[in-house]
């Protein structure tokens, strides 16, 4: 029997890139899964999915958008009678060295990275609690660990998230939810296939394994921290890098 069976799944994020492997894989596990996006073409991913006879459907939802995320958490409950797993996938970049970040640039990534989070998890949990049961996964990354040049207000964040999930593990833990981060590496996304060759080559032979981390490989994480098998796995921050910070 797939390891999600009739779960109810929320993934921010999921129109595409990892949120979208996460979607899939997901679904094939037998969960049924809300994508919440800012991207038109979620709802295409979503269709995508339900043409293979899975269950998907997408909401359009701004993770900076709290009337709409407490409206869209409150319709899934009141449709599904649960909420199971909240994957925070979504986040945003505004790469410039501290000297030449606007106040705009920092905002703009400390309130989809860090405060959306935060809003999302907020609406969210109560549900949760009353089932007496919940998985919160929060997108960290390798950089919000060991710093980014350029990335003062993305790494911040990312640290944030560290923060708010050991902090949350601590409060929710004895109602049945845990809260862990998944901090990915080198991750193959439309970022990382922009860059020139010669910045890709050297990023992948400082990595141990010798490859760049494919979207499903974030997606595994997600899916273990998401079952049941995880349940006393709680507060941690599981970094999927492939060596890369030894």
């Amino acid at each position: 029997m797939p390891g999600l069976q009739n779960r109810i799944a929320i993934i921010t994020g999921a129109a595409r890139g990892i949120g979208r492997a996460a979607a899939e894989l997901f679904c094939q596990e037998g969960a049924t899964v809300i994508i919440w996006d800012v991207l038109d073409i979620g709802e295409e991913t979503a269709q995508t999915l339900r043409d293979q006879g899975f269950r998907c459907e997408f909401m359009p939802v701004s993770t900076t958008d709290v009337p709409a995320i407490e409206a869209a958490a409150r319709e899934i409950y009141d449709r599904y009678g649960r909420i199971d797993i909240l994957i925070n996938n979504a986040g945003i970049t505004r790469d410039r060295t501290l000297l030449k970040m606007s106040h705009l640039e920092w905002q703009q990534v400390i309130d989809v990275n860090l405060t959306g989070v935060f809003n999302c998890t907020k609406a969210v949990v109560p549900y949760m609690v009353e089932q007496k049961y919940g998985r919160i996964i929060c997108t960290s990354s390798i950089n919000g660990v060991h710093g980014a040049f350029g990335q003062t207000n993305y790494a911040a964040a990312k640290a944030g998230i560290i923060g708010m999930v050991r902090s949350w593990a601590k409060e929710l833990g004895s109602k049945g939810i845990t809260a862990n981060a998944v901090a990915p590496g080198f991750i193959k996304t439309d970022m990382t296939d922009a860059m020139p060759e010669e910045v890709r080559n050297q990023a992948v032979a400082a990595i141990p394994v010798r490859r760049i981390g494919e979207p499903m490989d974030i997606a595994n994480a997600y899916r273990f921290l998401a079952s049941e098998e995880s349940g006393f796995v709680n507060g941690h921050v599981l970094s999927v890098n492939g060596g890369q910070a030894l």
